[in-house]
């Protein structure tokens, strides 16, 4: 856009305004015939609300977050009197000076630290650039940025350029592309001192430079360009990046709580639901049949919108219409999908094309964006049929009450039928002009008299954030008893609270492209995407190779998200395109059998992790230095930084990764925490050769294709698994497949050798009945053990929520391959039961302490 900036300076206290709180500032200037106003509010000890504004800069109108109510009761404050200048606040250990002497300059500290964490650039912080804003900070160099919610690999975002916007960006490249599906304005600078996160609530598209940009005059600086209104930010202040990543929750919303069936292995591929001959329901259930064939657990399925194909020329996709040639029953279809113990996603797009049959209706109501240029609904070119196609219609605008009920009663008729989550797609909203004009008239909208009704002001992408909720609060009219699930490929910081899983979008087949998805998936955890995964194999591009298929799938399985869908376009086939199936491949077929089913195995241990994401905001997928903030490496490794070759999952396991075909070795950091001894081994290869590796080094580490990526675990850490197969959720009423009970529960610990010199070890996991709405009833498990050189003592205890009864009655310990000592529970000692195919001793409780707490 051009660059228009204007820097009102000549700012003063605003003796208009209540200020009865030491911890406020508001200020005012009165500059070239306009009003500019300037604010800071403290609303928690570490979380600060700035808001920077002029006659013609509103607020946004429908913030991504409301404003909390201040809590400020327990903090210790001193705020000093302010000057005509200037004025300190010291919530706590945090220091906030602000200083208007040209235009307000925001610092931020910690209480004996002599640099800040943050500082607004001094003469040209907040400036008014033509429509919109700019906001220009200090660049923090040599240190890690963050976020901005999925943004090209690798994750350090230092020193590079951002578009904050979403497209459609089918085929993208992992490492180049941006923008891509999400809009989320939260950067997080992080530091072995501390982190600051800097959120912005707007929903208008925008741009940053971290560090990208400098000048002789005004040295290094980051960047935030708003291109329609004024500012409302947030500044949030933590000593580790798990600080400021809560406190973001507490200001958008927790991640939603998750259905547990969704943590199996989820199928797709556009070609099924696109076929005539055979039909696509017939092919469904053909791959339901090969998939019991193959013996390889499946959870659900995702059906892409060929079921939406007109049958007669132009056989484009008609959201909420069925094909009935493809599929004659649907109701039928879902109903014999269900005894096959396969739920089915649906997907959903938030458009219609002009010859869809309520397209005329739709315009008539005014649930389509208005062009101010003719008057009438606004047309855009869209996606219609296959790879590229397109044809002309328009966007659902959810700020009008009618898109937005149209949207709701589509929704309420798939989840009738059966339809077991709602997949919003292809919802990035990439309209063509913010000129266009919303309707403003949906009551759900935080509207606001004689504010204009342009999409530039308001967003595209709250669009995206009201078809959620529009299709999340038809979920829950349908089937109050259940937690609502809708998957979104685009998302604002607003979305995920109506959404609860989202993905990286259509990704390609590449070795490459399977190792930068690491780094969009760390990122996307600390803006609280939080199930979120990859589609494994690649969406779009060849197919995979037999070495890199498996290598995806070994490491797709220590995702919270597990699925395996595509649409490999070509010359030959660009409306049906080609599948990725785990069985393509017959010398590989019964390594990736063997691999889903693991990952059904450790679905205690994922869906644990989701329901802490739920509490308490920690993303299940954590960078290397996520709790090792005191190891030096962590921040001084681009390798680490990069984010691009392992992480964590959860605190007791990491997971490396193979990133080039004929390589069976793998380079892996061990962060060493504070308290780390400087000879104790802190680490355990759960692979052949089985060996203790030690802290604060890298390691070579063993990794062939047809056993197993890099997975270490934390000594001292544990595990808890279940059957190697698809289980009844203990709150289902019903069960059409006849699924088995999830009546076994392990725990995999990991003892380090000799003694552990009187140390005990805790660990706690999660467990709800796997499907009831909020407030869950959330039950614990806590494990603890030390060891000697002949024994595992091991403490146990289980505190259940009301209501709640695992239908597992007693504990299954697993100790390492190796391992031959004999293991004692709550004074007991256990039997030993049999030794497992990877050569780890298991013991069984059978009746004994476990059962009685």
């Amino acid at each position: 856009m051009p660059q228009r900036e204007f820097i009102p300076e000549a700012f003063k206290l605003d003796a208009a305004v209540n200020r009865s709180s030491p911890t406020d500032i508001y200020l005012r200037s009165e500059e070239r015939n306009n009003i500019f106003n300037f604010s800071l509010q403290v609303v928690r000890p570490n979380l600060f609300r700035t808001t920077f504004t002029s006659n013609h800069h509103p607020l946004p109108p429908h913030p991504s977050a409301r404003l909390p109510e201040p809590n400020l009761h327990r903090a210790k404050i001193t705020a000093s009197s302010p000057t005509s200048s200037s004025k300190r606040i010291q919530v706590n250990d945090v220091l906030i000076d602000i200083d208007w002497r040209c235009n307000p300059s925001v610092s931020l500290s910690f209480t004996g630290s002599e640099t800040p964490i943050h500082r607004d650039l001094p003469l040209r912080s907040y400036v008014i650039d033509g429509t919109g804003i700019a906001h220009y900070t200090r660049y923090n160099r040599g240190t890690l940025h963050v976020g901005l919610g999925e943004k090209p690999a690798p994750m350090d975002l230092s020193n590079r350029h951002f578009v904050l916007s979403t497209t459609d960006c089918f085929g993208y490249d992992v490492y180049r592309t941006d923008p891509m599906y999400k809009h989320i304005p939260l950067l997080i600078n992080a530091t072995s001192e501390g982190c600051v996160g800097i959120f912005s609530t707007s929903h208008s598209r925008g741009f940053y430079s971290v560090g990208s940009e400098m000048d002789g005059l005004w040295g290094h600086f980051k960047v935030y360009r708003q291109e329609h209104g004024g500012l409302e930010q947030y500044l949030i202040v933590g000593r580790t990046l798990r600080e400021v990543v809560q406190t973001y929750a507490d200001l958008v919303g927790y991640p939603l709580l998750v259905p547990r069936w969704a943590f199996g292995y989820i199928a797709g591929g556009m070609k099924y639901s696109m076929l005539d001959e055979p039909r696509a329901c017939d092919a469904l259930l053909d791959f339901a049949r090969k998939i019991k064939e193959f013996d390889i657990p499946c959870s659900a399925f995702q059906m892409s919108s060929g079921y939406t194909v007109a049958e007669t020329k132009p056989k484009t996709r008609n959201v909420f219409t069925w094909n009935n040639h493809r599929f004659p029953d649907p109701k039928g279809f879902i109903e014999e999908y269900h005894r096959q113990g396969i739920r089915l996603i649906a997907n959903v797009k938030p458009y219609v094309l002009s010859n869809h049959p309520e397209y005329e209706k739709l315009r008539a109501a005014g649930a389509l964006f208005t062009d101010p240029g003719t008057k009438q609904s606004a047309t855009a070119r869209l996606w219609s049929a296959g790879g590229g196609e397109s044809g002309v219609g328009g966007h659902i605008d959810f700020t009008s009450a009618a898109g937005f009920k149209w949207w709701f009663q589509g929704i309420q008729e798939l989840k009738k039928l059966g339809i077991d989550c709602i997949w919003n797609d292809n919802n990035e909203y990439t309209i063509p002009d913010d000129c266009w004009e919303c309707a403003l008239d949906e009551p759900s909208l935080a509207s606001q008299e004689n504010m204009p009704s342009h999409v530039g002001l308001w967003g595209r992408s709250l669009n995206t954030e009201l078809m959620a909720k529009s299709s999340h609060d038809a979920t829950v009219e349908v089937e109050p008893n259940k937690r609502p699930f809708v998957l979104t490929r685009s998302a604002t910081a607003g979305t995920m609270r109506y959404c609860a899983s989202s993905w990286s979008g259509d990704n390609v087949t590449s070795w490459q492209g399977m190792k930068g998805a690491n780094a969009l998936s760390l990122t996307a955890g600390m803006c609280l995407l939080q199930c979120y995964g990859h589609d494994i194999g690649g969406f779009e591009g060849p197919q995979p190779s037999p070495e890199l298929l498996v290598r995806w799938v070994q490491l797709g399985i220590y995702s919270s998200r597990f699925a395996i869908n595509c649409f490999k376009t070509s010359p030959d086939n660009n409306n049906v395109g080609d599948v990725i199936e785990p069985w393509m491949y017959p010398n590989t077929t019964d390594i990736i059998r063997r691999t889903i089913k693991r990952r059904y195995e450790l679905i205690p241990y994922l869906y644990s992790l989701a329901l802490e994401s739920h509490m308490t905001a920690s993303p299940p997928q954590r960078w290397t230095g996520w709790g090792y903030e005191s190891d030096p490496e962590v921040w001084t490794s681009s390798i680490l930084t990069d984010g691009e070759t392992q992480y964590w999952l959860g605190d007791s396991i990491l997971i490396g990764g193979v990133y080039e075909p004929g390589i069976s070795s793998s380079r892996i950091y061990l962060p060493r925490g504070a308290d780390d001894s400087n000879t104790a081994p802190q680490y355990l290869n759960l692979n052949a050769p089985y060996q203790y590796l030690s802290s604060g080094r890298w390691h070579d580490v063993e990794s062939k294709w047809n056993e197993s990526i890099p997975v270490i675990a934390k000594v001292g850490g544990a595990v808890p698994v279940g059957k190697p197969l698809q289980t009844l959720s203990p709150g289902e009423d019903v069960n059409p497949a006849e699924l088995p009970l999830d009546d076994y529960r392990a725990v995999e610990i990991f003892p380090g050798p000799g003694n552990s010199s009187g140390g005990i070890f805790s660990t706690s996991w999660y467990e709800d009945d796997g499907i009831s709405p909020a407030p869950a009833k959330i039950s614990s498990f806590i494990i603890s053990y030390g060891w000697n050189e002949t024994e595992i003592q091991v403490t146990f205890e289980k505190r259940l929520q009301d209501g709640y009864s695992p239908a597992w009655k007693e504990l299954s310990i697993i100790i390492p391959t190796g391992d031959k000592r004999n293991v004692n529970v709550n004074g007991c000692t256990m039997a030993f039961i049999r030794m497992d195919e990877r050569g780890r001793r298991v013991f069984e409780s059978q009746g004994c302490c476990v059962s009685k707490l």
